[in-house]
Formats: C-alpha cells, sequence, structure tokens
C-alpha cells in the first residue's frame, strides 16, 4: 500500500478514485502522567510520555485507515491529511483521512 500527502505519486497513474478512507483513535490522557509534565512544564523539554502517546495514536490511525482502504481494495491512498479535535476534557481524537486508489506504473 502505498501512502501519500499528495494528490499523485510519481510514476504511477490513478485508474480508479474508490473513495473516502479514515481511521481514528481517541486517547484520554492520564492524571498521574498529567502531574508528571506539569513538573516538566515548569523546568521545560520534552514531555515523552504524550511524546509516545500521540506517536501510537498516529500509527494507530494510519492502520486502521489502511484496512479501511484495503477493503475496497485500494493499492494507494493520496491526499492524506490528520486532524485532531477535543472530545471531552482530557481526551482528544487524532483523525487521519485520504482517498483510497487505485493505481499502475505509467
Amino acid at each position: 500500500m502505498i501512502l501519500s500527502t499528495t494528490d499523485e505519486i510519481a510514476g504511477k497513474e490513478i485508474t480508479e478514485v474508490l473513495g473516502l478512507v479514515r481511521g481514528n483513535t481517541i486517547r484520554c490522557r492520564h492524571i498521574g502522567k498529567d502531574i508528571m509534565a506539569g513538573f516538566k512544564n515548569l523546568v521545560g523539554g520534552e514531555i515523552t510520555d504524550y511524546t509516545k502517546m500521540l506517536a501510537e495514536s498516529r500509527e494507530q490511525s494510519l492502520d486502521r485507515m489502511v484496512e479501511n482502504a484495503k477493503e475496497l481494495g485500494a493499492d494507494a491512498i493520496v491526499g492524506i491529511r490528520f486532524t485532531t479535535s477535543s472530545v471531552m476534557q482530557a481526551a482528544a481524537e487524532l483523525l487521519v483521512y485520504g482517498t483510497a486508489v487505485r493505481i499502475r506504473d505509467k
């Protein structure tokens, strides 16, 4: 499966557009990690627990989107975008979406 943030893939021709595909996850912060992040905020630096949580969220969302595209018989996903939104206090959704397509060599 080829994944691309662009609308085209170099050396490939889009032969069929299969439609919108997406994957998402909703994560909630852990109160203990919030306390540690507050301390980190005082001295500065990376909050590695949150970095790890967001990286895992991105990967899980991408995996779900790819699975959605495979169900449609896609070879690639173009125009991939990420977005986030707050669902409730201390919880956020990470959504990835794109267009599932079939491709062939030019």
